[in-house]
């Protein structure tokens, strides 16, 4: 809650409550296809990312998606075997791993990726659905606060000591 406005969320705590909600959702959805919402991330991204002509490394699907590097190969040794990815060693780069969506992958990530759209036009409803400006502004809003750089101060760090915020 915020100091100055007592009883009024933050908006840290909002997106934080938002998040959870998402992946809550996504878990429950994705789950009759043998899927967690983080696996969901990191097949949907392959999905697009092979769509469009790329064979990434696990390095550059961490990227993309935000997920830590070895959370990233945790998730894909998982999704290996499974049989939904096959990983690769880069022949230009011995120690990447490249990903890429086996048949089965392909067909999974496909099923899941309707059924997380048609929860995305539940979530974005109350703002008229996924394609009104409301939707559209309020993505451009998040991929602002995205696009920013944080960098967490570190309490008692004796190089901030004695300076104010």
């Amino acid at each position: 809650m915020s100091k100055g406005s007592p009883g009024r969320p933050t908006p840290g705590f909002l997106v934080w409550r938002l998040a959870n909600k998402w992946r809550v959702a996504v878990d429950r959805a994705v789950a009759p296809l043998g899927l967690t919402h983080a696996q969901y991330s990191l097949v949907a991204s392959l999905y697009g990312m092979q769509r469009a002509g790329e064979r990434p490394s696990q390095r550059r699907l961490a990227d993309h998606t935000g997920l830590e590097a070895l959370y990233v190969s945790k998730l894909a040794r998982a999704l290996e075997s499974a049989g939904l990815i096959e990983r690769t060693r880069d022949p230009r780069d011995p120690r990447a791993v490249q990903l890429a969506l086996t048949e089965q992958g392909q067909a999974v990530t496909r099923q899941a990726i309707a059924v997380v759209q048609e929860l995305l036009q539940q979530l974005l409803e109350p703002l008229g659905g996924l394609d009104a400006p409301r939707a559209r502004a309020f993505t451009d809003e998040l991929t602002t606060l995205l696009d920013a750089p944080l960098a967490p101060s570190v309490p008692n760090d004796e190089s901030t000591q004695g300076t104010t915020p």
